[in-house]
């Protein structure tokens, strides 16, 4: 089965992206990591400054808590949380998914993610097979309970996720235009 990924959006306070990016890279990628977490791609949203996207992955939903009780009750959350909530105006835009992950390849400049909510899973299935491939890394909404309440993540939507450029789908979709964080 996929990983449990979350598709993490944050909305920021006026110029304050590049402050949560440099602490973000320095403190909390290898802090998340040595909980068992895997931090995949992390970008600026190219149509909105005050915006900061970034996925990590579970391997199932128990390692999900298990790892998130860890890293929000551990040394390194604590010591920057206030800094990194300093930064933000929301970071509750989150999409539950199963899938990849994704992370950008190297030296990749822009990359396109399409959050869409297809009408019918079989029709969408239909146009996967026709116009996705597996570097599009498709990601599904996981509909298991959050069950880390502390850290909300958006209910009651079916949606699907990919990453790369791809033929317009034929439900409502919201195309983002994102550039990779390099550390």
């Amino acid at each position: 089965m996929s990983p449990i990924v979350e598709l993490r959006r944050y909305t920021l306070h006026p110029g304050a992206r590049e402050t949560l990016i440099e602490l973000f890279e320095r403190e909390f990628v290898t802090g998340q990591q040595a909980v068992g977490i895997t931090v995949g791609g992390r970008f600026r949203d190219l149509d909105d400054p005050d915006r900061f996207v970034w996925l990590r992955a579970f391997p199932d939903m128990a390692g999900r808590r298990r790892a998130l009780e860890a890293f929000y009750g551990g040394p390194v959350w604590r010591e920057h949380r206030d800094a990194a909530n300093a930064t933000m105006v929301d970071s509750d835009d989150v999409l539950l998914l199963r899938g990849p992950c994704f992370t950008p390849p190297a030296g990749a400049r822009e990359v396109l993610a399409t959050v869409c909510h297809p009408a019918d899973a079989a029709a969408f299935d239909a146009f996967a097979t026709e116009h996705l491939l597996p570097a599009h890394a498709l990601h599904r909404t996981e509909h298991a309970e959050n069950d880390f309440p502390r850290l909300p993540v958006r209910t009651g939507e079916d949606v699907r996720v990919w990453f790369g450029p791809a033929e317009p789908a034929p439900w409502p979709s919201r195309r983002l235009r994102l550039e990779p964080v390099t550390p």
